[in-house]
């Protein structure tokens, strides 16, 4: 077994409910019908493009005040009552304190969050992280297409964003326009966590050659990285690849993903 999943138990003991709270009714997910995605990991290793199969995706990242909501119901889960091997001492450190966000925007997403509270928050909703495929799936998509990636004057877009990545604390969430899909801010606000980062590689030859660089979460660009003149995808790997599950950063947030009911389709392009 490995050691992430030795711990799922324990996470889930942590995620007690009292009587009478349950989902929140007021949070919008967007389905999402999937279909296929030429990815920046091909799903063969090599080249094959991966499949991706329906969900509903959260439309806002998680915020300061949706989180301090969760820590109220879940105290064991606040900084300094979370195991210390599934929170980091950085733990929610912009914080006043365990349930106070101040002087973070309520509005704002939430942050120095690492992935097992992050799962935690997500199955309080009766959900979880989004898979890698499932995030890239929806952040290919600009405002007005489901897959913008070839568009020159986009990628350039979101490498600006990387030019000034975490020098500021994130702004409101869902402050600017929706993608094709109606799902705010998978450019451009935070960094994000996937459900399946440990099981992701760099790339086909990291695969090939043994060295086994793993994806910890993914980020504000969603490209192909075969094409090598996208720099920012460069650049996301050489951060992501870094990072463990009880760690958390500035600039790195979360969204959820519930899986369907079988009638539920969600939307093609």
């Amino acid at each position: 077994m490995k050691p992430r999943a030795a711990l799922m138990p324990l996470l889930l003991a942590l995620l007690v409910l009292p009587a009478g709270t349950g989902m929140a009714a007021d949070v919008d997910y967007r389905a999402i019908a999937g279909g296929t995605l030429r990815s920046v990991l091909p799903a063969d290793g090599v080249a094959a493009p991966a499949s991706v199969a329906p969900y509903l995706l959260r439309t806002r990242l998680v915020t300061n005040a949706e989180f301090a909501a969760f820590l109220q119901r879940n105290p064991a889960w606040q900084p300094g009552q979370a195991p210390a091997l599934m929170a980091a001492p950085s733990y929610l450190s912009g914080w006043r304190n365990a349930t106070d966000y101040a002087p973070l925007a309520g509005d704002a997403p939430v942050v120095r969050v690492g992935w097992h509270a992050a799962q935690a928050f997500c199955a309080s909703e009766g959900g979880r992280l989004p898979r890698w495929y499932e995030w890239e799936f929806a952040a290919a998509a600009d405002p007005h297409r489901p897959d913008a990636r070839d568009d020159a004057a986009w990628l350039a877009h979101i490498l600006g964003w990387y030019a000034d990545a975490g020098k500021q604390p994130p702004h409101s969430v869902a402050a600017g326009e929706a993608n094709y899909y109606g799902i705010h801010d998978l450019h451009g606000l935070v960094w994000e966590w996937v459900e399946d980062y440990s099981g992701l590689f760099v790339n086909a030859d990291s695969r090939a050659n043994g060295d086994q660089k793993m994806l910890d979460y993914c980020g504000g660009a969603a490209v192909s990285l075969a094409d090598r003149r996208n720099y920012a995808i460069l650049m996301r790997l050489a951060l992501l690849s870094a990072m463990e599950a009880r760690q958390d950063g500035a600039n790195l947030g979360f969204r959820c993903v519930r899986d369907p009911a079988p009638h539920d389709q969600g939307s093609k392009p």
